[in-house]
């Protein structure tokens, strides 16, 4: 019934070794093999696998150096010897175990000399150290105490370690004493020779003085799980973005990561004062951009440019306007192909990484894609867009979509696109808008120009079913193997 490989270990356990990797080296094998080996047994009630997790501790980089040289309040007790004067004290590396010593009552500070005081016994912590410098040992083996002095100064680390013990059991004893020092073989051929000779006890043959075990094999039993190769699922949802538009009749557009404030706040009259320039929000680089004509910008910011706005007043700054940035969204990129191609029909998309000031946690990154477009032609109205907007939705899966007003700086009317999620609700996805003439008139563009942005994470957090935003990030492998290929549901 068993293989060569489970009859060698089987023997081995049968006389006494319980660690497989004891048992991988007197039989020359792998310790994966041994492991398999042992796990077949213990499916045939041969032997008895315990598996446990353990905690051991190591030193860290800076422990291992301390281990070597003495902890800094031993160095510095031996350089001040019976007393010396602080100001003698020249080497950083001895002068950090100051505090430690007059912590551990090893010495004092009088008058600006350091003296030592008592005996000064070797501690705990250094008996832990000496322990751990060679090599890595379970909590169990270790000071307590000594163990947390350690670990509160960052010099030792902690992981898990699985371990195995093997055990025979009575009816394991009992096929190992049959196989004896025999050399056991697996049976994959059946000779007629051995039909016709053999002595056959049940699954085994005994044939020319050898014992041969058929293995059986045991349909019923899963199979491993094979994870083949596949693309990220975010990825495979921005892909699909992607398709979607280009299926619409988009073409797609790309820019740079550094943008200067005049592309990615001024020339969407974002006023100079306004908050989301503020450091807290932005990424500001320390570099200055060349930027174009600026003077019909300006006259729309401080006049409001002849088309019967009033601006925003005050003084215009060419010089706040070349300040780089990583940018805070793609409508920069957006803004600055309209200005480069004027004429109507245009029709075009981006999907790319912008940079914000923001704390990470489940539901907020610094860095994350946005979806940008717009379309710019005659005729086009706000109808058309709510209409692109409600396709765009419909395609990527959702089924109830709605508009509520909204307010951003550069579009309006603005609207803020929310699709219905069972359990959450209606959840807004993005914003959109008609962009304002004190955006479009400075570049001579005389059609309306409608535009949205979508938070791409937001949609994958929903398609994916995520609570933490950070997956998306990680390489999480088993969330990786885990998830779908299809994004449709």
């Amino acid at each position: 019934m068993l293989s060569e490989s489970d009859a060698r270990v089987l023997r081995a356990i049968s006389d006494g070794l319980y660690d497989p990797k004891i048992i991988a080296e007197k039989l020359n094998m792998k310790v994966e093999a041994v492991r398999a080996s042992a796990d077949a047994l213990a499916e045939s009630g041969l032997v008895r696998v315990t598996k446990s997790v353990r905690e051991v501790f190591s030193l860290t980089a800076e422990g291992q150096r301390y281990g070597k040289e003495g902890l800094p309040e031993r160095r510095l007790l031996q350089e001040i010897a019976s007393g010396k004067p602080m100001s003698e004290l020249k080497d950083p590396n001895i002068k950090i175990g100051l505090g430690w010593l007059r912590k551990k009552g090893w010495a004092v500070i009088q008058a600006g000399v350091i003296k030592p005081i008592g005996t000064a016994a070797k501690g705990k912590d250094e008996e832990v150290l000496e322990s751990l410098l060679e090599g890595a040992k379970s909590c169990e083996s270790l000071d307590s105490s000594g163990l947390e002095a350690l670990k509160s100064r960052g010099l030792v680390s902690s992981s898990k370690a699985k371990e195995w013990r093997y055990e025979i059991t009575p009816e394991g004893r009992r096929v190992a004493s049959e196989i004896g020092d025999a050399e056991a073989q697996s049976l994959t051929v059946i000779a007629s020779g051995m039909i016709k000779s053999g002595d056959w006890d049940g699954s085994n043959l005994r044939y020319n003085g050898k014992l041969y075990h058929a293995r059986p094999y045991d349909v019923t039993l899963a199979a491993d799980r094979i994870y083949p190769g596949k693309k990220h699922p975010y990825q495979r949802l921005i892909d699909r973005m992607r398709g979607i538009m280009l299926e619409m009749g988009f073409s797609e557009i790309k820019g740079q990561v550094v943008q200067s404030s005049f592309w990615n706040f001024d020339a969407l009259f974002q006023p100079q004062d306004h908050p989301a320039r503020e450091m807290q929000d932005t990424f500001y680089l320390d570099s200055k951009a060349e930027i174009p004509d600026y003077s019909r910008v300006k006259e729309m910011h401080e006049h409001g440019g002849g088309i019967g706005s009033t601006g925003w007043g005050g003084s215009w700054s060419p010089e706040v306007a070349r300040q780089e940035v990583l940018r805070t969204h793609t409508t920069g990129v957006t803004i600055k192909y309209l200005a480069e191609h004027p004429m109507p029909p245009v029709k075009v998309f981006g999907i790319d990484r912008v940079y914000r000031r923001e704390a990470i946690d489940a539901t907020h990154t610094p860095e994350f894609e946005q979806l940008e477009g717009v379309i710019m032609d005659e005729g086009v109205s706000f109808r058309h867009l709510l209409g692109f907007l409600k396709e765009f939705y419909l395609k990527m899966g959702f089924e109830e979509v709605r508009f509520r007003p909204g307010y951003f700086p550069y579009t309006e009317p603005s609207v803020e696109p929310e699709v219905f999620i069972d359990g959450l609700g209606w959840v807004e996805l993005g914003g959109a808008g008609v962009f304002r003439k004190e955006v479009t008139a400075p570049f001579g563009i005389e059609q309306r120009v409608l535009a949205w942005g979508l938070g791409v994470s937001r949609v994958a957090m929903l398609k994916l079913g995520l609570k933490d935003l950070r997956l998306l990030y990680q390489s999480d492998i088993q969330w990786l193997r885990e998830t779908p290929l299809s994004i449709e549901s």
